[in-house]
């Protein structure tokens, strides 16, 4: 092999390990971490990343890949932009009904209902009667919903919870869970998550064979 075959095989990330190349991220990737009260062990492990491998990119001497940043942004609920030092518009604190676009994605229906770019997500969710009612979600943060109209069935590991309009829940949402609607009209509620994704943006394990959500 010549050597500059032998370059490009030891370097194909080369990138990410320039110290300089991406100078804004380091102090970022510290000050982040901090504001989000986490250690370097539990932000280390939550990006699956060794605590020492996450020391060297916070002190710059090793730049993160992308995937690394995506990582590192979801556990700090935050965004790349924001973890390359780039400044963030202002946020309007308030948002008005007229200004909420609804988004359809998988039968449900969004509605805005909070600043983008924050560590919690707030949106207002129309779910249909028998819309996904039979998928799993698992992903890291924590999720706060409240029934507004209709009844809910909300699916917890192995226990089932029947919401009617005043109800809430607050849960891990590493739980494994099913949302679904129990009247025919569908069920409309607020929902509140702290991982910053889009709202299809989870993970999916399918139903389980053979039972109902």
């Amino acid at each position: 092999m010549s050597s500059s075959e032998t370059e490009r095989s030891s370097g194909a990330d080369s990138s990410a390990d320039q110290p300089g190349a991406l100078p804004a991220v380091a102090p970022q990737l510290r000050a982040l971490r901090r504001q989000a009260s986490l250690t370097l062990e539990a932000a280390a492990r939550a990006a699956g990343l060794s605590p020492a491998h996450l020391s060297r990119l916070e002190t710059g001497q090793r730049q993160p890949s992308l995937p690394m940043l995506l990582a590192l942004a979801r556990v700090y609920g935050t965004t790349v932009a924001e973890l390359l030092g780039e400044t963030i518009a202002d946020r309007d604190a308030v948002v008005r009904a007229a200004d909420m676009e609804p988004t359809t994605a998988g039968g449900w229906t969004y509605w805005q209902a909070g600043a983008s770019g924050r560590g919690m997500q707030a949106l207002r969710v129309h779910v249909p009667h028998g819309s996904q009612g039979d998928i799993v979600r698992v992903h890291p943060g924590e999720e706060w919903l409240h029934v507004l109209r209709g009844r809910l069935r909300l699916r917890l590991a192995d226990t089932t919870h029947r919401l009617a309009p005043g109800d809430s829940a607050h849960f891990d949402s590493l739980t494994p869970h099913r949302i679904a609607a129990e009247d025919h009209d569908g069920v409309e509620l607020l929902f509140v998550h702290t991982l910053l994704q889009s709202p299809t943006a989870t993970l999916c394990l399918g139903p389980t064979p053979g039972e109902t959500p």
